[in-house]
């Protein structure tokens, strides 16, 4: 059986994915490779994936909800600076 991740640790590991979709370095041809669209798009829905069900547990707190918020925020905005 798969060992649970706490939350802290899924959101600390979910900002680490963020980053390594960020220093993705750029191949030669440009933001338009479709094999840099698809590492970058995957990193970053591992990142969703990994927060996803965090503000369903009946024992997560309102801060935590807030860096889940944070999270999926700093998805959009690195989908948007990356790929845009």
């Amino acid at each position: 059986m798969a060992k649970r991740i706490p939350a802290a640790e899924r959101i600390v590991r979910a900002r680490a994915l963020i980053q390594q979709a960020r220093d993705l370095p750029v191949p030669a041809e440009g933001r338009g490779d479709f094999s840099y669209i698809a590492q970058v798009k995957d990193l970053l829905r591992q990142a969703r994936d990994l927060v996803k069900f965090i503000p369903q547990s009946a024992s997560t707190t309102e801060a935590m909800r807030e860096e889940v918020k944070n999270i999926y925020q700093e998805i959009e905005q690195a989908n948007r600076e990356i790929l845009h």
